[in-house]
């Protein structure tokens, strides 16, 4: 039995999960509403959603400096005084701006990323699918619907890329930092939001020698 709508509108409701968080959890658990729950639980990602709407004017502003090279600036916002003022929230605001530092994120999330810029990368990603598949000798129009189903999937990299929330946490990369952030909010009970950021490096723009700054961040926290 495939995964229905409606089945990932139940777990979304006992849950709180988003959308694509509950059908992965499905998936994951063959369709069993339970042990999808469990999963979703376990991953701090239940009720996390529900508090999306609360409002979050509180929180901190971090700095994380580099070897005096690369600079980043971050707020993190919660809903209370309160909870700015605990260890893991401070914590956390500390490992994201070293997340932006390292990874160098264009933007916070999907929503943030410019309409024109998704267009022109989709249309991009289509030509290169469509050439490949002439390669193969397959038919044009039937080459651009698998080309545009091909898409879908590889814009999944191009967030990871450039939108924090999709990036793989550097700390521990097999969940990325939407997941380290929904853990946060399910532990501590109130909304928080990754606001805004900005980044600096030492002869950005210039032409230079190329290094891998995140292993070396990675390297800092003993990875």
């Amino acid at each position: 039995m495939a995964i229905t709508a409606t089945m990932v509108k139940e777990l979304r409701d006992k849950t709180g999960a988003g959308m694509m968080d509950a059908k992965k959890a499905l998936q994951e658990a063959n369709e069993d509403m339970e042990k999808a729950m469990e999963i979703l639980r376990e991953k701090g990602l239940a009720g996390a959603s529900k508090k999306a709407g609360r409002i979050a004017s509180e929180g901190l502003v971090e700095a994380y400096i580099h070897g005096g090279r690369i600079a980043a600036l971050v707020e993190v916002n919660s809903e209370t005084d309160f909870v700015a003022k605990n260890e893991e929230f401070k914590q956390f605001v500390k490992d994201i701006a070293m997340q932006v530092a390292a990874s160098s994120p264009k933007y916070v999330s999907r929503e943030d990323v410019p309409a024109e810029e998704v267009a022109k990368e989709k249309e991009f990603l289509i030509h290169q699918a469509m050439n490949e598949n002439a390669a193969k000798g397959m038919d044009p129009e039937k080459s651009k619907m698998i080309a545009e189903k091909k898409v879908e999937g590889r814009m999944g990299k191009f967030y990871e890329e450039i939108c924090l929330l999709d990036q793989a946490y550097i700390k521990d990369p097999s969940i990325n930092v939407q997941t380290l952030l929904n853990n946060l909010i399910s532990k501590i009970g109130e909304n928080i939001k990754i606001r805004r950021f900005v980044r600096y490096e030492v002869g950005e723009g210039l032409e230079k020698r190329e290094e891998d700054f995140a292993e070396e961040v990675a390297k800092q926290m003993g990875n």
